[in-house]
């Protein structure tokens, strides 16, 4: 550690995003593009939310899990875009040392929460295609509000045990983030202390929070498609595939996207890349959520309909 760095380890308050700043020209676009898309999937998640409550054939399990995501994602988009947003007018795009470690904390709770729940949501659709006559057993009320609430206490335990550890490191020298947000190794890349036990704890959260749900889903719809395969008639497929090709959805792009955002090689780095991918991860995702499910769900688009015509509107949601 040289002297400056000595001097300058304990005045960093605050951090600077260069994230967007290749485009000075274009922070006028950069901000309706993304308040369109923020209130895109606010409205769009809220609808689920309102339908899994309101509509009496959407009290199932699969549709407990569904609002849920909704409400994960509405809390994944609202820990960032108001602060990009408003740094869009900003000449010097900052957020202070707690705001970033309050954004770390809200961020990874609902990335890891996510991960676990749409595992939850892959064993119930297991359930109900691979064992339907077991289904209102297996997937009781209790069975449900567990795998949901593991799945918030998963999320919690591993980002609380990031935000601690990241609170610990020791920042220096510049305190420029090459982001539009407060991100784990962003900050590790800053810290002037031995990261070894950030980085370990990073890895192993990754394998049990990342990689084994995304296993475990795997696994699953090898399982449901295979039991698909085996169905006689081609109604009976048709169907048992449309109860489950939202959620099939919605994983691809989720653990796509995720896995594309943070194990990407570091060759040829490049800022205006790096943000792109993670825009889609971060704010794009949870805007497609209900889009997906509005469009590949008959139970939801029933939903909607009558919620538009209650409300006056023809509505366009076909069949």
């Amino acid at each position: 550690m040289t002297l400056f760095e000595m001097n300058n380890q304990t005045d960093i308050t605050e951090f600077i995003f260069l994230g967007f700043s290749n485009h000075p020209k274009l922070q006028g676009l950069f901000f309706l593009i993304f308040l369109v898309i923020y209130l895109t999937a606010l409205l769009g998640n809220m609808l689920i939310i309102t339908a899994t409550r309101v509509s009496p054939a959407l009290h199932t399990p699969m549709y407990y899990f569904l609002s849920n995501l909704s409400f994960l994602d509405i809390c994944y988009m609202s820990t960032t875009i108001p602060v990009t947003l408003v740094n869009f007018f900003r000449e010097k795009k900052t957020i202070s040392y707690k705001g970033c470690l309050s954004q770390i904390f809200f961020l990874v709770t609902c990335a890891g929460t996510e991960c676990v729940l749409l595992a939850a949501m892959a064993y119930d659709r297991y359930i109900a295609i691979c064992h339907p006559l077991q289904y209102p057993v297996l997937m009781n009320v209790k069975v449900t509000v567990f795998l949901v609430t593991g799945s918030w206490l998963c999320g919690l335990l591993n980002s609380m045990t990031h935000t601690v550890l990241a609170a610990t490191l020791t920042l220096c020298g510049s305190n420029q983030i090459s982001h539009f947000l407060c991100d784990i190794p962003l900050l590790l890349k800053l810290s002037c202390s031995d990261t070894f036990l950030n980085e370990s704890v990073l890895h192993v959260a990754s394998a049990t929070i990342g990689l084994s749900p995304c296993l475990f889903t795997a696994v699953s719809y090898t399982l449901i498609i295979s039991a698909i395969l085996r169905i006689p008639s081609a109604q009976g497929r048709s169907k048992a595939f449309s109860n489950c090709a939202s959620h099939i959805t919605v994983v691809v792009v989720f653990f796509g996207t995720a896995n594309f955002n943070y194990d990407r090689p570091n060759v040829g780095y490049n800022l205006d890349m790096d943000i792109l991918v993670s825009v889609l991860f971060c704010v794009v995702t949870p805007m497609l959520n209900p889009i997906i499910y509005s469009l590949r769900n008959k139970e939801v688009k029933g939903y909607l309909r009558k919620l538009t015509r209650d409300c006056g509107f023809s509505s366009e949601i076909s069949d």
